[in-house]
């Protein structure tokens, strides 16, 4: 990949753009961009040294990333069709890549390790890139969240030889990767938007592995997938004893996770994860199996696995005390929230759970309102928080209420962000969780601080 003096982003603030700016800032690169809000993340980049404007204004743009020739822009496949600034480069002659592209040719050259399925991808990217670090292997990674173990959503070694990268299904950006080693968790239907049916998801999926296969790599998936995508490829499962990768004797102790890892070369026993859950189990399974694969002692990965921070937003604890637990988590999809209640279930079976919940897109709470409504039934109270939009328009009929008329509970309401520390403040629940992949991470700090002087 040839790289341009002056990289401009537009949505420089999204967690994958941001990771990508951090990368070229590191080359020595002259970095710049728009994003719609300003937030932490931005802040974060502009005093790292990225210029950042919050207006669709091509006159905010600095003179020097108007040379065609010295130029490449990145795009977020967020951006709308109509924005200004890309319709700008696009009429100019720009070269214009997707974020998904701009990784390809990154990582085309060297070996790469690419985590893709529709859960779990930042978890295990971050899992699999802290035992790398832990370890001493040098390694590149663009994470799709702050690993709190990096402290940061990229890492880079100067002697790196591999690259940790998610693998994004949305828009089938994952298929722009060509991954030396490549992983699925899960094929739960999503972007709908996009594929239309899940049938389209799963040739997705089966065209992405086939592009391991062309590279004569390794590929490790979820043994509950070999139907869909074939059982040419190594499994993990905590359930299938025949998987490739298996954890047996799974148990909770004292809120701790333990599992024995068993696998065709042996077994290691009592491993302990950094993260409540079956998921995240499974999750610690699956990385075990890619740092195996890549020669790194069982042991050493057993005691990386059990130093493991977690990612921000990924079941990340605010407050534990014997009478409040505040958690929160990116969860997002039905399924997720399945997982995430469930998990906390485990954790504090005696105690009653508050969920605050932001549907986050109206397309995805249109295709599966009924699954949100069951999945939110786990709950013993929930806040049902209005849409957040993200890329899209709104749908007529698609708005908080329909999903709020869908749920079976006692305890429901619909409120504001701005009522928000009102109605969490009067309920009894002493389990909190905020739930979403919107604008709802920015009430946390708020909502912890008022948690903790209530």
């Amino acid at each position: 990949m040839t790289i341009k003096k002056n990289i401009y982003f537009i949505g420089v603030g999204g967690i994958g753009m941001s990771a990508l700016a951090r990368y070229f800032l590191a080359l020595g690169c002259k970095v710049s961009g728009y994003d719609k809000t300003e937030t932490a993340l931005t802040k974060k980049l502009e005093n790292e040294g990225v210029k950042i404007h919050y207006e669709d204004n091509v006159s905010l743009i600095d003179k020097e990333f108007l040379s065609l020739e010295n130029t490449l822009v990145i795009l977020t496949p967020a951006v709308p069709k109509n924005h200004s600034e890309w319709n700008f480069f696009k009429r100019s002659g720009f070269e214009i890549l997707k974020r998904a592209q701009v990784l390809g040719k990154i990582t085309e050259s060297n070996k790469s390790i690419g985590v893709a399925g529709t859960h779990g991808k930042t978890t295990i990217s971050s899992m699999i890139s802290h035992i790398f670090k832990f370890c001493n292997v040098p390694f590149t990674a663009f994470l799709g969240g702050i690993s709190k173990d990096l402290g940061s959503n990229y890492y880079h070694d100067l002697n790196s030889q591999i690259t940790v990268v998610e693998a994004d299904e949305y828009d089938r950006s994952f298929l722009e990767l060509k991954p030396t080693f490549a992983t699925v968790s899960a094929i739960d239907a999503d972007h709908l938007d996009i594929y239309g049916t899940k049938e389209e998801m799963q040739k997705a999926f089966r065209q992405y592995l086939d592009q391991n296969l062309q590279k004569q790599g390794v590929a490790i998936i979820h043994s509950s997938l070999t139907e869909v995508l074939g059982k040419k490829y190594k499994t993990y499962s905590i359930d299938d004893e025949s998987a490739d990768y298996y954890a047996a004797n799974f148990r909770v102790e004292n809120a701790d996770f333990f599992g024995d890892f068993k696998w065709s070369g042996g077994e290691i026993k009592d491993v302990k994860i950094g993260l409540p859950g079956i998921h995240n189990m499974e999750n610690a399974l699956l990385a075990f199996g890619i740092a195996l694969e890549n020669g790194i002692e069982p042991v050493k990965i057993k005691e990386a696995i059990g130093n493991y921070s977690g990612v921000e937003r990924r079941f990340d604890v605010h407050i534990k005390s014997d009478n409040l637990i505040y958690i929160d988590d990116y969860a997002h999809h039905p399924e997720e929230i399945k997982k995430l209640v469930t998990s906390v279930r485990k954790m504090y079976p005696e105690k009653n759970i508050l969920g605050v919940f932001q549907p986050h897109l109206f397309s995805r709470t249109q295709d599966f309102a009924d699954e949100f409504a069951r999945s939110l039934e786990l709950l013993d109270e929930l806040l049902l928080l209005d849409i957040y939009p993200a890329r899209e328009l709104p749908i007529p009929g698609v708005n908080s209420r329909m999903l709020f008329d869908r749920i079976n509970m006692n305890s429901k309401t619909l409120c504001s962000k701005k009522q928000l520390t009102h109605y969490v403040g009067v309920s009894k629940c002493d389990v909190v969780l905020t739930i979403g992949a919107g604008d709802i991470g920015a009430e946390v700090e708020n909502l912890k601080e008022f948690l903790l002087k209530h």
